[in-house]
């Protein structure tokens, strides 16, 4: 959807469209799973749990932080990932509040 489009629908709605574009794709949802069982972790350990190659989960791990879902900070010489608690249960209520109105 083009931007001039967007203002036609809400903020929140153009949030929830957002947010559900950076995470469609099979491996953001495997990776935003280990976040959620391991809490942090480095992409190593992704790479270590998924079937993709370390550039593919960067790369995917770069969107998602782009897009808030995920924040990163430097440890040493890894970058240690983790779920962005804040726009993750923003959007987690929206989703249920979507739900509600139907």
């Amino acid at each position: 959807m083009g931007k001039s489009k967007s203002t036609l629908f809400t903020k929140r709605q153009n949030g929830l469209a957002a947010m559900a574009k950076a995470l469609a794709h099979p491996a953001r949802i495997a990776i935003l799973e280990c976040l959620l069982q391991e809490g942090r972790c480095v992409c190593g350990d992704i790479v270590e749990k998924l079937p993709l190659s370390q550039s593919t989960i960067s790369q995917h791990l770069k969107a998602m932080k782009e897009a808030g879902i995920i924040l990163g900070e430097v440890e040493g010489v890894n970058r240690c990932y983790c779920i962005n608690m804040e726009k993750y249960a923003a959007w987690m209520g929206n989703i249920r509040g979507m739900f509600k109105c139907c």
